[in-house]
């Protein structure tokens, strides 16, 4: 018996060795015999492909080669499934251009609910506005800008034209907050029904936005109410200042004051921004709807100051495409008259000007409401699943394929606290 060690096909036998030998020297030693040639071809086709196998004991397979990339070639990493788009944004977290995509889509994806309630919204209140401007503003006076110009002014006089130019644009600002509150509380029914791809009638956002109107206009009101606090609390010692006898420092201390006040209102406002959708979405109070808004933004903030800087630029590009082109017209129909009303001169100017402009004023509303309104829905719905994995959640509410919770396809799914429906 050959005792040394080598290689020997599985299933040999002690017996064979004589025979095997004598094969061996009758044959190139570097050949094996026609019986082993055979069987070791069965038992190499048996095998796994070659790899980068480690010592005997060592079962570890060999590493997975990375995935093709998106352009057909060999990437660094394993490419991530798509993510679940069952409305009109994916359910991940989201880019910038891709909100303000996503406002357009849902105006554009149901465009007679959208616009319907932007229209319905914008003839009154700007039929409001325009019956305002042309009953009480629209008396010829004139005297406010000579009077608060003039040096000689007596106090009360100065203090008559400033109550009158604030009275006049109080009204009108006033009307436009109404008007944004209202739109705000449909379209982010709305919104969250597009998001997971389902319809909803004038008449149902309506339904999901009523009874929490109320809590929605003292939310839109007390929101400014709070920053003009802030920049009074600024100004207040540099007006406290001039009034004792001190006028040129109190007037420095009350612009330095305003200015960093305005600067605290404005980050204010910005955590305060996502109040109103927390508020319809979730069903909750004023104060809880404004903490939640402050926690969602925390870290945030200047991403979020980014996108609502971008849909006020768009929101005002949009209104100045529709509107310059009527005012044209008006000041054609106006006369002088117009083109001094237009310059912010009080003059009086006649129904046919007003109404004209009073019509861009509404086509423009008309399309910039769903914007605006549709960025802050959107927003919100973003920050929740950086933070909050409210993908998850919302997949599960939209019935998505895959998903193991329960109530898909449920007609009215409730997400967590959050009432999609």
């Amino acid at each position: 018996m050959n005792d040394s060690p080598g290689w020997a096909p599985p299933g040999s036998s002690p017996s064979d060795e004589p025979d095997h030998g004598a094969q061996q020297q009758s044959e190139p030693a570097d050949q094996p015999a026609p019986e082993q040639r055979a069987w070791g071809e069965q038992w190499a086709r048996r095998q796994p492909p070659p790899g980068r196998w480690a010592a005997s004991g060592d079962r570890t397979p060999p590493p997975v080669p990375p995935a093709p990339g998106p352009g057909g070639g060999w990437g660094t990493g394993r490419r991530q499934p798509p993510a679940p788009r069952p409305g009109v944004i994916p359910l991940r977290p989201l880019g910038v251009s891709e909100i303000l995509d996503g406002a357009v889509a849902i105006m554009r994806a149901h465009w007679r609910t959208v616009l319907g309630i932007s229209l319905i919204v914008s003839i009154v209140t700007q039929g409001m506005t325009t019956a305002a401007t042309g009953l009480w503003f629209n008396d010829g006076r004139g005297n406010e800008s000579n009077v608060l110009d003039d040096p000689d002014a007596t106090v009360g006089q100065a203090l008559r034209a400033a109550g009158d130019t604030l009275g006049d644009s109080g009204v009108t600002l006033l009307l436009g907050v109404l008007g944004t509150i209202v739109t705000t509380a449909l379209l982010t029914v709305v919104a969250a029904r597009a998001v997971l791809g389902r319809n909803v009638s004038t008449r149902e956002a309506w339904a999901g936005a009523r009874p929490h109107l109320l809590q929605l206009c003292g939310l839109l009101l007390l929101i400014p109410t709070i920053a003009a606090a802030v920049i009074a609390a600024g100004m207040t010692p540099g007006l406290l200042l001039t009034v004792a006898g001190v006028p040129s420092e109190g007037a420095a201390l009350a612009s330095l004051g305003g200015l960093a006040a305005a600067c605290v209102a404005a980050w204010l406002w910005v955590r305060f921004s996502l109040a109103a959708p927390a508020l319809m979405l979730e069903k909750q109070g004023i104060i809880k709807a404004l903490r939640r808004s402050f926690k969602l933004v925390r870290g945030s903030w200047g991403r979020v100051f980014g996108i609502q800087l971008l849909a006020v630029v768009l929101v005002f590009i949009v209104g100045a495409i529709v509107e310059i082109p009527t005012s044209l017209v008006a000041m054609v129909i106006g006369g002088d008259n117009a083109m001094d009303w237009l310059s912010g001169e009080s003059v009086s100017v006649g129904w046919t000007f007003l109404i004209v402009v009073g019509v861009g004023g509404v086509i423009s509303s008309t399309i910039t409401f769903p914007i605006s309104a549709g960025v802050t829905a959107l927003l919100y719905m973003d920050q929740r699943i950086r933070r909050e994995a409210l993908d998850l959640e919302l997949a599960r509410a939209a019935g998505m394929p895959g998903d193991s919770g329960e109530g898909h396809g449920e007609d009215q799914p409730t997400v967590g606290s959050t009432s999609w429906n």
